[in-house]
């Protein structure tokens, strides 16, 4: 250990470097700014093609028609309120959640936050400490970093004087301190904590789901688009496209006669057939875009983190709120997780005659105070044996996972060792075998024995005389058996994993239920397929090294789980980091605390059903979204493309062209009651069914004969209606309220089969629904605003009937998709 105590810097020393901008200035977590968010949420790509469609209808001087609009402002206003609520949970839990070096200054030592340390402080160090920024080493006692974060290489690295030490790195065992050289966005690891600590949506099997969606919903406005705007602009109107063109030529050829040719032109874009033309093009192009479904996605999330933000639950990585809920196997480390952290000395047990208890417990006291960053069992022992002998100290060697003891050496006092007796004593040794008997209780023991050797040795511990066991009690958390309870009845497996032995670990298993063979990790294959398969058939594991979990964890992932891992330690760091998702108590290691994507501030482990739930809750209802969102673009589609090609035949065969059914109004009034308030209502209610493989295949599977029967059965209803280019303007309307009644019937049952399994209130939304359009129909104040007339009997009960059939063709897909995907279908929730 060297003996170089480095001074810290004193208060002007540290003013200065602050005035100099000399400090670790590195982004807070969430750290996007307000304007950053407002301008994500108005600069979208939806929101730009609404606007340009919206300018098109504010040209004809139809503003009613212009409501649309509104999705404007709805889109921006509630995205970025959500976000904002977001951001400030995020920044709230961060704080309480963060990591605080202790800082060595000429006033003293002090816990600081990571953006108060300033350029050459010195920065103590113990185990499971994060380096926070680049330094060198002013002083070491068995300093081993681990750079796996950093590097990939999962050795420690012993750590000398003048060594250097990067940020994203953290301390495996021993203590020291280093001086920092490089601080802000130069140190190592600040870019990609920046990039780390965002607030971000990206990388989620269920956003991937949405975006592979979108690009399939492009492909299909393309077509339909262009060829909904040649059929109402050209077609529609012969002369449009003449006049445009010889407007043009005379423009770039100087024509004499451009003025006229430009009279022409303007007095054909304010003619009415010209103005309803547009605004049925409008009304075509308007219900294509998907416009709330990446809203409401977004906004499922953040109020998901809002939620478990209320549950002291902080979410590093926000699609950890749905990798959580698609979680198959979860990995438990017993001490920490399953257990309190607190341990409490129950028994010391002298196992040589030469020994008294006094002395045992003199030498307890006296390597107690040796251990500068004791673990919990070291401070039991301290508790237990508080006066310290004071005995020199020739060497110390700290606690290590992978070694699972520690030590000192003691002039004129010989060499001790205190750790697990199964790797301390020979196994067949009495000491060995009364240590298992106690282990079996589930209490940790752990052998206090005189080595022949330094505890420095390139060969320590060397041969061990077994002096005491010392047994330590640990208290199971009250709510760990109710959790596992629920991931048992979730179908979620649940594996111990832990480095104590593994008889202990066993009992407590047994205790809080869980069955299944207990193996000694020593014991496990190395070769990755007959690990994966020991892992697959295996409850619990004792004695399990930190490179051991890692390899565990991918054994599980090779045999196609989704594995979640908990734990508190820093062998728990290397697991926790190639999890699928990895949940640290805030108790537990800065290191763990660093890498895991969820935080239990509270340490409560009874917070993971509830992060289960908000993530089933943020799949299951998207689900339902998305299905009501991609219906109504299969069916805008699916409308464009006949009235298209039905404009086609005209323009070929003479016959008259066919006006698109709808005007913005009708569309956006559509959209209200059976899209609308209906997919926000389910964006964010109660929904704890089991997450569900392939989100595309089934949303599409159940939209697309959705779409196409309610797409269907509204042109024919606008079939029968229609009057031919020869009809006058009541007869146009009442053909268009025709098939906006199919649509309306057809529609509204899409959300009744979404909304399935139905509880009262779900029933009550389609119910509400449904009355909502009664009610416009029958004010006639209502009717005049929104251009509808019901006034014909054949036409509006035609309609009815054609929408009844729709419906009825839903509800015969949904059934049929069912078949398909061999689900069972549940029509009331059980």
């Amino acid at each position: 250990m060297t003996t170089l105590l480095a001074g810290g810097l004193t208060d002007d020393e540290v003013a200065r470097r602050v005035a100099e901008g000399k400090t670790n200035d590195v982004p807070a977590r969430a750290a996007r700014s307000v304007l950053d968010i407002v301008r994500a949420n108005v600069f979208t790509r939806i929101n730009a093609i609404l606007g340009v469609l919206f300018a098109i209808v504010l040209t004809t001087g139809s503003l009613i028609n212009g409501m649309f609009g509104l999705l404007i402002i709805a889109n921006s206003v509630i995205g970025m309120v959500q976000e904002l609520r977001a951001k400030q949970t995020l920044d709230r839990l961060a704080i309480v959640g963060q990591t605080k070096p202790v800082v060595r200054r000429q006033s003293g030592a002090v816990a600081l936050a990571p953006n108060e340390v300033v350029l050459d402080d010195v920065i103590e160090l113990g185990p499971g400490d994060q380096i926070v920024v680049d330094g060198r080493v002013v002083e070491h006692a068995n300093l081993e970093v681990d750079e796996s974060l950093l590097t990939g290489e999962a050795d420690a690295i012993a750590k000398h004087a003048d060594d250097e030490v990067m940020s994203g790195s953290f301390v495996v065992s021993g203590t020291g301190a280093y001086r920092a050289t490089r601080v802000g966005r130069e140190a190592y690891a600040a870019k990609l904590a920046e990039e780390a600590s965002k607030f971000t949506l990206v990388k989620s099997e269920l956003r991937s789901g949405i975006n592979t969606i979108l690009r399939f919903v492009t492909y299909l406005l393309v077509p339909a688009g262009l060829l909904i705007i040649y059929s109402q602009l050209f077609v529609n109107n012969p002369t449009f496209g003449t006049a445009l063109m010889e407007s043009v030529r005379d423009l770039l050829t100087l024509q004499p006669g451009w003025g006229d040719s430009a009279r022409q032109l303007k007095d054909l874009l304010i003619s009415t057939d010209f103005r309803e033309s547009v605004l049925r093009m409008v009304g075509a192009l308007v219900p294509m875009v998907p416009e709330g479904l990446v809203l409401l996605t977004s906004i499922a999330f953040a109020v998901g983190v809002v939620r478990l933000g209320q549950r002291q639950c902080l979410v590093q990585e926000l699609p950890a709120i749905e990798g959580l809920a698609r979680v198959d196997v979860v990995c438990a480390d017993k001490t920490g997780t399953l257990t309190e952290n607190g341990m409490r000395l129950t028994d010391v047990t002298p196992l040589d005659a030469g020994d008294d208890g006094d002395a045992v417990g003199e030498v307890l006291a006296a390597l107690a105070a040796v251990d500068p960053r004791p673990n919990a069992s070291i401070q039991a022992i301290a508790e237990a044996y508080p006066n310290d002998p004071h005995w020199p100290v020739q060497a110390s060697a700290p606690f290590k996972s992978a070694t699972k003891w520690s030590g000192a050496s003691f002039a004129g006092h010989g060499h001790w060792v205190i750790g697990a007796p199964d790797v301390l004593a020979d196994p067949s040794s009495p000491a060995a075998g009364r240590a298992e008997q106690i282990g079996a209780r589930g209490l940790r023991v752990l052998l206090l024995g005189r080595s022949d050797r330094s505890v420095d040795a390139a060969d320590a511990p060397g041969q061990i005389t077994p002096a005491a066991l010392v047994v330590l009690e640990q208290r199971i958390r009250p709510d760990a058996r109710a959790t596992l309870d629920y991931f048992g009845t979730q179908q979620v497996a649940v594996k111990v994993i832990s480095g104590d032995n593994a008889v202990s670990v066993g009992a407590v298993a047994d205790t809080l239920g869980l069955r299944g063979e207990t193996v000694d990790a020593r014991r496990l294959p190395t070769e990755p397929e007959a690990l994966a398969a020991a892992v697959g058939k295996t409850t619990t594991f004792g004695r399990v090294r930190p490179d051991q979990k890692r390899a565990m964890v991918h054994a599980l992932q090779s045999r196609g789980h989704t594995v979640a891992m908990t734990g508190d330690g820093v062998n728990d760091v290397l697991a926790l980091k190639d999890a699928d998702i990895g949940v640290a108590m805030g108790a537990g290691s800065s290191a763990a605390r660093a890498v895991a994507q969820i935080v239990l501030l509270d340490n409560k482990f009874a917070t993971l059903p509830y992060v289960v739930g908000e993530g089933r809750r943020v799949i299951g209802n998207i689900e339902r979204v998305a299905n009501l969102f991609l219906t109504k673009t299969v069916y805008s589609v699916l409308l464009a493309l006949l009235v298209g090609l039905a404009g086609l035949g005209a323009k070929l065969f003479g016959s008259d062209p066919l006006l698109y059914p709808f005007q913005p109004i009708h569309v956006t009034i559509a959209a209200w009651f059976t899209i609308g308030i209906p997919s926000f209502i389910l964006s964010l209610a109660p929904n704890n069914e089991r997450a569900r493989p392939r989100f595309v295949r089934r949303v599409m599977t159940a939209a697309l004969p959705s779409g196409l029967v309610v797409g269907s059965a509204t042109f024919a209803s606008y079939l029968l209606a229609y009057r031919g280019a020869g009809a006058t303007a009541a007869q146009q309307m009442q053909a268009s309220t025709g098939a906006l009644i199919t649509l309306l019937v057809a529609g509204v049952w899409v959300l009744a089969v979404v909304a399935r399994p139905y509880q009262w209130w779900r029933v009550a939304l389609v119910v509400v629904s449904a009355l909502a359009y009664l009610v416009i129909f029958a004010i006639p104040l209502a009717r005049d605003l929104f251009l509808l007339d019901v006034s014909n009997p054949a036409v509006t009960a035609g309609a009815l009937g054609i929408g009844v059939l729709g419906a009825a063709g839903v509800e015969a897909a949904w059934w049929i998709q069912g078949a398909v995907l061999g689900e069972t279908r549940q029509v009331w929730r059980r």
